[in-house]
């Protein structure tokens, strides 16, 4: 956001609203100076709402700085989580978790699942684990590049791995109707995490299944999470050797069993996205409004077939989607923008 601020590329002049989403955890990851830059460009003009599962001082604080007379509103939690879900706990001692987790998975046999933990370096850990397994898995966290984690996601969906290593926060968001299982391979804290990593499963009338890990010292988190959803969670012993054993060639032939790869709604969209360069950017004093402004007069074509609009130095690109690219192409050679005729080209990949 605040490289498209930097850039010229985001307008903020007609914003009427600002939501601040899970206000508590953006504080703890140290996003607090990065919001308050943001909101300092804003148009003071504005509606303001901030979300958050728990008000530690930082979040009062920030309210009492940036939102005039706030009404506090607290919602009851119904403790509530779906009953298409089965959960159970798996006790571990840590030493052991990654091979019980590796008996787990076998015995399981997911379709698809996420595993959580609570720290980037033990995604890091648990990732490269599967990895030497030779388990089809790959990993996200905050500490990697957004499009890099785009790109994990977009596999995932298309169904070209089948275990996600993930902490909370790089989970949050994240809507996929077919994961059968979620691993917590790390205890969750807080007991909003649970419900928003098992929730992961158990979607589109789909039944999943939540499996949790708890070492003898993570106890005192249990009896909170259980009040929290409003039931007990039923214990699952470590699979034997034997039953592993069992289980072993089904296993190995559902992971050499590679499913056909499913197309993401996103692909099927950018098939219709062509992307074009115009000669002219920010030494020329161009701005996204100026093409997004000459752009959307072009008979047939209106401001929602254009996409990311990039500025640089020397040159623009533009995205136009909805199958408007040629149409716009040829318009565009013909037509100035703020006074400049620019050459257009369709871009390289």
């Amino acid at each position: 956001m605040l490289d498209h601020i930097d850039r010229g590329t985001l307008a903020l002049e007609r914003l009427e609203f600002l939501v601040i989403d899970e206000a508590d955890h953006m504080l703890n990851m140290g996003f607090i100076e990065e919001v308050e830059s943001i909101i300092k460009k804003l148009p003071g003009d504005r509606v303001t709402m901030l979300f958050s599962a728990t008000l530690p001082n930082d979040v009062e604080k920030l309210s009492r700085k940036y939102m005039k007379n706030p009404v506090h509103i607290e919602i009851k939690s119904t403790g509530a989580t779906t009953n298409k879900i089965d959960h159970f706990l798996v006790e571990v001692r840590e030493a052991d978790k990654l091979d019980v987790l590796k008996d787990v998975i076998v015995v399981q046999n997911p379709d698809s699942c996420f595993i959580f933990c609570r720290t980037k370096e033990q995604v890091d850990r648990v990732s490269e684990q599967l990895a030497a397994w030779d388990f089809p898995s790959a990993k996200i966290h905050g500490g990697m590049e957004q499009e890099d984690r785009f790109e994990v996601m977009n596999g995932f969906k298309r169904g070209e791995f089948r275990y996600l290593v993930a902490t909370d926060v790089a989970a949050r968001g994240i809507d996929i109707d077919n994961i059968t299982h979620v691993i917590n391979y790390d205890f969750p804290e807080e007991k909003e995490n649970y419900v928003h990593r098992t929730g992961r499963t158990g979607r589109a009338g789909k039944v999943g299944k939540a499996i949790t890990f708890i070492t003898p010292n993570e106890e005192k988190w249990l009896a909170e999470i259980q009040g929290y959803i409003g039931f007990d969670i039923p214990k699952m012993k470590i699979p034997s050797k034997n039953e592993v054993s069992l289980r072993q060639a089904a296993f190995e032939e559902k992971i050499q069993d590679q499913p056909s790869p499913k197309r993401a709604k996103s692909e099927q969209l950018n098939e219709q996205i062509m992307k074009l360069f115009f000669n002219g950017g920010k030494k020329k004093k161009l701005r996204a409004v100026d093409f997004v402004g000459t752009i959307a007069r072009i008979e047939g074509v209106t401001a929602e077939d254009i996409g990311i609009i990039t500025i640089q130095d020397m040159a623009t690109y533009v995205e136009i989607l909805n199958g408007k690219g040629p149409l716009v192409l040829q318009a565009m050679k013909d037509t100035t923008i703020k006074g400049k005729q620019l050459k257009v080209y369709i871009a390289n990949k």
